[in-house]
């Protein structure tokens, strides 16, 4: 049995975590069953969660544990792509864990009222009085990433910019296949729901990112639908979310 560790459900999420979701769905897409492990944050080998143990075989890093997913239970997620599709997927697995994660860690961490309705949350366990010591702590380090990765860097209306063409470019490829290339999900479906899935965590937060995502009615149908199929209970408690008005163009 797969001991999965992540972070545990929240705001009607399976994990807050889109790494740790992303991982849940490729478990589910290989029809694997998982235990999860909320308890063991401090020993993640990379310093980080995901992570899985398989058997006594631990593995960290979303994409290693797809990899050894494939590898070891004879898996190809991309089985029926072609080579071409096959590397559009992996382009947009990258746009999303090298690019969105970043926007979206802005958009949640560095705004004050977001992080009050979101990211404050998970703080609530610590003791009233070293709260505020340790929400300021994990949000300097947090700026301090932004600003290295670049993504600090950015103006509001420019991280709207790359927000919306990061919203634009999935939701052209998925057109009107219930998953990115047909019928059947590939690896990067995992990947791109858990992300889209993410933008709409804290529906009471601002945010560009998800008034993006929400023009592509698609994108929020493809989101409904891996909910539905792979997590059901989740998707009958989460609140419903509609696509909404279109925000305006972004170039």
């Amino acid at each position: 049995m797969i001991t999965l560790y992540g972070f545990g459900p929240f705001s009607g999420l399976p994990d807050a975590s889109p790494f740790v979701l992303k991982v849940m769905c490729l478990l589910k897409f290989a029809g694997l069953d998982y235990r999860e492990d909320r308890s063991s944050y401090a020993r993640a080998p990379k310093g980080k969660l995901p992570y899985i143990d398989d058997d006594g075989t631990i593995v960290a890093d979303s994409t290693l544990i797809r990899w050894h997913i494939e590898k070891t239970r004879q898996i190809d997620f991309d089985a029926h792509l072609t080579p071409e599709q096959r590397a559009t997927a992996w382009a947009v697995e990258r746009m999303c864990e090298d690019h969105l994660y970043w926007l979206m860690a802005r958009e949640r961490w560095i705004d004050d009222g977001n992080f009050a309705l979101g990211p404050a949350e998970f703080f609530k366990a610590v003791p009233a009085p070293l709260r505020p010591i340790a929400e300021w702590m994990a949000r300097r380090g947090i700026a301090k990433r932004l600003h290295l990765q670049g993504a600090g860097r950015y103006s509001v209306e420019e991280a709207a910019q790359l927000g919306w063409r990061a919203m634009e470019t999935p939701a052209t490829l998925l057109g009107g296949n219930s998953f990115l290339f047909g019928d059947a999900p590939c690896g990067a479906d995992a990947t791109l729901f858990a992300f889209v899935a993410g933008i709409f965590l804290w529906p009471a937060a601002r945010s560009r990112l998800r008034e993006a995502a929400s023009s592509h009615a698609n994108l929020v149908a493809y989101r409904d639908r891996i909910m539905n199929r792979y997590f059901p209970s989740f998707a009958a408690a989460r609140t419903a979310l509609s696509p909404g008005r279109r925000m305006r163009s972004i170039p």
